[in-house]
């Protein structure tokens, strides 16, 4: 199946949202159980990012146009990295991280993944990031503990 790399738009706030319900909600279900998604307040937040003139989204359309990964990046942060579960192991995730780094340059960027999202930190730090001693807490119930990596 063929893969297409496209910046996104305003238009994609719905698809952006299901392909983050279904990477998120596969992947972390061991750390948000049985809480209901919050679609209203994901759908809100990717409607501003995709607004905003300072935040890039990246995504991989299938040739249906289906979003099976995305990626999002400011001039300091990695915002958002993920892809369905069905394309895990696929290369995807590793397509979409560095294009965002080729993109964003030499200069040092960071990003916040959950304490117990053991397969992003592995994943990062594979690719060179580093955990920076920052915590802090999702904004998400149940509010689980969030640890900043930087890489430079």
């Amino acid at each position: 199946m063929s893969v297409q790399l496209r910046e996104a738009g305003p238009e994609d706030a719905d698809a952006l949202t299901a392909c983050e319900e279904a990477a998120y909600g596969t992947g972390l279900a061991h750390v948000f159980g049985d809480l209901p998604w919050p679609r209203e307040g994901i759908w809100r937040r990717w409607v501003a990012e995709l607004g905003d003139p300072g935040v890039t989204t990246l995504v991989v359309d299938d040739s249906r146009g289906r979003i099976l990964g995305f990626a999002t990046y400011d001039d300091q942060v990695l915002r958002h990295l993920g892809v369905v579960p069905e394309r895990w192991g696929s290369g995807l995730a590793d397509r979409l991280h560095d294009e965002v780094l080729q993109r964003h340059g030499a200069r040092p960027i960071r990003l916040w993944v959950l304490e117990e999202n053991t397969r992003a930190r592995r994943f990062y730090a594979r690719r060179g990031w580093v955990e920076d001693g920052r915590r802090s807490i999702s904004e998400w119930l149940p509010h689980p503990v969030q640890v900043g990596y930087t890489r430079r």
